[in-house]
């Protein structure tokens, strides 16, 4: 191998087994390398010294003043985070670009890694994670700040909502309306947001002295086409539930339409609560009960805290919890005999 004062281009290439135009991709931040190249491409560079050179020393000590925003498709929690996000970004000096899996990564917990490879340290200073449904360490140099992550062990920094308290909220509504028959669909299974609104389900349940019936939990994933079946498998019951939780405000959403194909009405024979408070729940028919999840505000965060990382700044907090409260709207109704 040549001295470290003598590599070139040419050497990386051959190191790495890709041609040397790949390299010179990499070097200039251009597209058409899988991230899988990229990282050998990138290590490579770095074990042979071709750091030193002019053209990688200025990549290294370049700052793009972009803020990456990574969501696995856009939909109406993510539109109302970009929206803070926005506001946020105002008067900081970086841009901000969205990258979206478009809901078809092929691998729906490996996108969030694929992508941070890809864009770090070439195209943006840092990014924001919107739900990754894995564990991240992020990369070195790039700070990553996740919101809404899937797990409460996440090593990056946090924003999310108080999503125990919220779940309780909601089904402690229905239960002051008289409804004991109360049923759950759930959100995507692999997110904390998911796991901690069925805890507050249960927890309500319980403290009110009613057994949980699990035949009337039934799986939501925060997609409407999912709950619209379960709904429906709900309310054709015989001995169905007088009032359904759902845990996005799009599943709930979409059981009302389902309870109306059935030709149940909301809500005289069938209430329904919501999630997130997304704009659309106000105008639907009938207007959603919910709760709300301040999600423009975890974008601002979010982005307010990933710019203090990249600047160096020691933050005040890492991990940050916001509030919710519950909004009553014409969805729900007290129980009549």
């Amino acid at each position: 191998m040549p001295p470290r004062s003598r590599v070139t281009i040419k050497d990386v290439a051959a190191q790495a087994g890709v041609s040397v135009a790949t390299v010179s991709k990499v070097l200039n931040q251009r597209y058409g390398v899988s991230a899988e190249t990229f990282a050998r491409v990138t290590a490579v560079i770095k074990d042979m010294g071709y750091e030193a050179s002019l053209v990688a020393q200025s990549l290294r000590n370049h700052r793009t003043n972009v803020i990456g925003i990574l969501v696995a498709d856009i939909e109406p929690f993510s539109t109302e985070l970009l929206k803070g996000a926005a506001d946020a970004i105002r008067g900081t000096g970086f841009e901000l670009v969205v990258y979206s899996a478009g809901g078809r990564t092929g691998d729906p917990h490996g996108w969030e890694q694929r992508y941070l490879t890809r864009l770090s340290g070439t195209l943006v200073d840092g990014a924001v994670l919107v739900t990754p449904a894995v564990d991240l360490e992020g990369l070195p140099g790039t700070p990553v700040v996740a919101v809404d992550p899937h797990t409460g062990r996440a090593a990056l920094p946090t924003v999310d909502s108080d999503n125990l308290h919220g779940g309780r909220l909601a089904t402690e509504h229905l239960l002051q309306l008289g409804h004991r028959r109360i049923g759950l669909l759930t959100g995507r299974e692999d997110l904390k947001s998911a796991q901690q609104r069925e805890t507050g389900y249960r927890g309500a349940l319980a403290s009110a002295g009613v057994a949980v019936d699990e035949t009337l939990v039934r799986r939501g994933d925060y997609d409407a086409d999912i709950a619209a079946a379960s709904a429906r498998y709900l309310l054709s019951r015989p001995d169905r539930p007088t009032a359904i939780f759902a845990a996005n405000d799009t599943t709930a959403i979409a059981a009302i339409d389902a309870a109306r194909q059935l030709g149940l009405r909301v809500p005289e024979d069938l209430s329904v609560v919501g999630f997130d408070n997304i704009p659309e729940s106000a105008l639907c028919t009938p207007p959603l009960s919910t709760v709300q999840q301040p999600i423009r505000e975890m974008g601002h965060r979010a982005v307010e805290l990933l710019v203090r990382l990249i600047n160096g700044a020691e933050p005040d907090e890492t991990h940050i919890t916001l509030g919710t409260e519950l909004v009553v709207r014409q969805s729900t109704r007290p129980l009549t005999p």
